[in-house]
């Protein structure tokens, strides 16, 4: 039986309060725990009172993501002022990815269609604040954050995931798919990623960096070829 939340347990809550505490359950538990039910049990209250500060599970995965993305603004430093816009952008790109480097389930949360919330909004003025500076034009700068995707707030999207099973391919397979596959097979065969500091299977910090500072280079170039 449900029963009604009472005024005490509601005025003891509040939304900022309960997001942290559902970033705290999918950091002990994972994001597939984070229930209103688990989340009202680990804050002591009935689930029904939780409804009066989110109004569902969408809503409540999509604060949590603004949540993190609000952690990410108080961890991004400040541009110093001999910085240029490469280095004022990487250092911004490279704090948020520390923060999700603490909450690795969260990456899956940011692509939401909702979940461009006040912090994202926030969190890319800043991106675009030092583009502009830079030199950008606003048409560049569009093209900049497109080009930079999710690397933008620290994560590189997954064009595929192979899964686990690709890691236990047997000899005979691997050598059948040399053969149909030759070129495929000998990338998979010699990369290797460093796990401790993944956000997906091709996303670890070297492959990460690569991809900003290839990126960074080209929009450099494209932004000279602007002010020709």
């Amino acid at each position: 039986m449900t029963t009604t939340p009472t005024a005490r347990e509601r005025a003891a809550l509040s939304r900022e309060r309960i997001l942290a505490a559902a970033v705290e359950l999918a950091d002990t538990d994972g994001v597939a725990a984070l229930t209103m039910r688990a989340l009202a049990e680990r804050l002591g209250v009935e689930a029904m009172s939780l409804y009066y500060h989110v109004a569902n599970k969408a809503a409540l995965l999509d604060g949590v993501a603004d949540a993190v993305v609000g952690e990410i603004l108080g961890a991004v430093p400040d541009p110093g002022d001999g910085d240029d816009w490469r280095t004022a952008l990487r250092t911004r790109i490279l704090a948020a990815r520390s923060v999700l480097l603490r909450h690795p389930w969260a990456p899956p949360l940011l692509t939401r269609p909702g979940a461009f919330g006040p912090a994202a909004v926030r969190y890319f003025e800043g991106v675009l604040a030092i583009l502009v500076r830079g030199g950008f034009s606003n048409d560049l700068a569009h093209h900049a954050i497109h080009a930079l995707g999710s690397r933008a707030i620290g994560f590189a999207q997954e064009l595929f995931t192979p899964g686990d099973a690709a890691e236990d391919v047997s000899e005979e397979v691997l050598a059948a798919m040399e053969t149909e596959l030759p070129y495929l097979t000998g990338m998979l065969t010699e990369i290797s990623h460093d796990a401790a500091s993944t956000l997906g299977w091709c996303d670890d910090q070297a492959e990460f960096e690569f991809g900003v500072d290839a990126l960074l280079e080209g929009l450099e170039a494209a932004r000279l070829r602007s002010a020709w």
